[in-house]
C-alpha cells in the first residue's frame, strides 16, 4: 500500500463514513463534507495530521456554490481539498479563521466577491472593492 493511501486511510478511520473521499490523481484527493463538519475536519487535518492550509476557493455552479479548502500534507506528498456545497440563497458557512488566522483574508475575499457569509468572522470590512461598491452586487457570481 502506498504512503498516500495510508494517510487517506487514517482520515477515513477517524471519520468513518461521514463523508466521501475521492481520488483525482496520484497524490490529489477530494473530501466532500457537510458545512457542520468543517471546523472539526480542519482542526483534525492541521493539528493531528500536520496538514498545511494552502488556500480556499469558491465556484458559482448556478444552483449552488461550491467551496474548496485546499490543504497540503507535505511529508506524505498528498494534496487534498475539502469540498462543500452551499445553497445559493443566503450562502453561509462557519469561519475557520479562529483555527487558521491565515484564512481571514481569503474568507473576506469570498464574502466580498461571491456573497458568501462566514459566521463568526473577526473582520468583515471590505478587502478588494471600493467602499462605494453597491451592496448585494457580487462580481464573481454568475447571472
Amino acid at each position: 500500500m502506498k504512503e498516500e493511501n495510508l494517510f487517506i486511510a487514517s482520515i477515513k478511520k477517524s471519520f468513518g463514513r461521514n463523508f466521501l473521499i475521492e481520488k483525482e490523481s496520484s497524490g490529489r484527493w477530494y473530501i466532500s463534507i457537510k458545512k457542520g463538519q468543517l471546523r472539526e475536519v480542519v482542526a483534525f487535518l492541521v493539528k493531528k495530521k500536520g496538514c498545511r492550509f494552502s488556500t480556499a476557493s469558491a465556484v458559482d455552479l448556478l444552483d449552488a456554490f461550491e467551496i474548496l479548502y485546499h490543504f497540503s500534507a507535505d511529508r506524505e506528498g498528498v494534496f487534498l481539498s475539502l469540498r462543500l456545497s452551499l445553497k445559493r440563497e443566503r450562502p453561509s458557512i462557519p469561519s475557520i479563521s479562529a483555527l487558521l488566522p491565515c484564512a481571514i483574508f481569503i474568507e473576506r475575499e469570498m464574502r466580498e466577491l461571491m456573497g458568501i457569509s462566514f459566521e463568526n468572522h473577526p473582520d468583515e470590512k471590505k478587502l478588494l472593492l471600493p467602499d462605494d461598491w453597491p451592496e448585494g452586487n457580487y462580481p464573481l457570481r454568475k447571472p
